[in-house]
């Protein structure tokens, strides 16, 4: 499905389209990590079509065609509101949607208007990319702006709140972690051949166990979460608590990778390797999806009124 020797299998969509037919969440964030581990951008789209497979599975829509890359659309913001119209042709699509991925090369989205979520087309007319173009260096690949919606015929999925009050969206929320994790390991990839080469010293590769710590954490807690997120056993704010705690760590985990090795290789790698220089701009951009000490208070409001951690 992909080939971690050369990057992401093109067409992108193809390689998907197997990974979508199961419910094998580890060996899908498998993929996903080893994916972002050399293309983030890559990694970012296949993880989105992936959540829309899901959520299609779970909310009774019809699963995406062979060789379509789905885009998952739900960023809200003060200048751009999506409504949704019913009429008697149907339901349409009014407004914008900020921050969509894969604006450029996605066949299909859904997206979020009020309490409901919709599938559309974009190749219809009535749909248009924003004019805010992506002026920053990371994930500049991603094909990010805000859509434009101006009548566009959309199909509605499960019912008003069923996207968010359901175990399977903090399920991949989790997922978005794996594919930070993956990045960690990527942007890790300088520190660990300067050791495994005899070029570093004790204090590199006390760098190197600081990252290794900090990734097998991230390791245990990702494979707990896919291995719960199958067995559909937790419920919604048991997967909300346990998303919100793999992703702090995972978040953990990549600033960790980023400052050791950083701190431990210095400039060149940043100065004369431009796909690692690439690398780390997109992982800091792409991990900045966390809400940082707001997902951190949320998790301790939690955490205050669940059980105490036990082994």
């Amino acid at each position: 499905m992909f080939d971690l020797d050369t990057g992401p299998v093109d067409p992108l969509p193809a390689a998907l389209d197997a990974l979508g037919t199961t419910a094998d969440t580890l060996g899908s964030w498998r993929v996903l990590a080893a994916t972002a581990s050399r293309d983030l951008v890559a990694a970012r789209l296949a993880e989105a079509h992936l959540d829309a497979t899901g959520i299609l599975r779970q909310l009774g829509g019809d699963p995406p065609a062979p060789g379509s890359l789905w885009g998952v659309w739900a960023a809200r913001a003060p200048h751009a509101v999506l409504e949704a119209e019913h009429g008697p042709q149907g339901w349409t699509l009014h407004g914008a949607t900020p921050w969509s991925s894969g604006s450029d090369r996605c066949t299909d989205a859904l997206v979020v208007a009020g309490d409901r979520l919709f599938a559309v087309r974009l190749d219809d007319p009535t749909v248009v990319p924003g004019e805010d173009p992506w002026r920053g260096l990371g994930m500049a690949g991603a094909g990010t702006t805000t859509v434009r919606f101006h009548g566009t015929v959309a199909h509605p999925v499960g019912g008003p709140g069923d996207y968010l009050d359901r175990p399977g969206f903090w399920h991949a929320a989790a997922g978005v972690a794996a594919v930070w994790f993956g990045g960690a390991v990527g942007v890790s990839g300088p520190l660990r051949r300067r050791i495994r080469s005899g070029r570093g010293d004790a204090h590199d590769a006390a760098h190197l166990g600081r990252v290794d710590a900090a990734l097998g954490a991230a390791a245990a807690l990702l494979r707990e979460a896919a291995a719960a997120a199958d067995a559909g056993t937790d419920p919604l704010d048991g997967a909300r608590r346990r998303a919100l705690v793999v992703r702090a760590t995972v978040e953990t985990a990549v600033e960790t990778a980023l400052r050791s090795t950083g701190r431990a290789t210095g400039p060149a790698p940043l100065a004369h390797d431009a796909r690692h220089a690439r690398h780390v701009a997109d992982l800091e951009v792409y991990v900045r999806q966390s809400h940082a000490e707001r997902d951190l208070a949320t998790l301790g409001g939690l955490a205050a009124t669940a059980p105490e951690v036990t082994l």
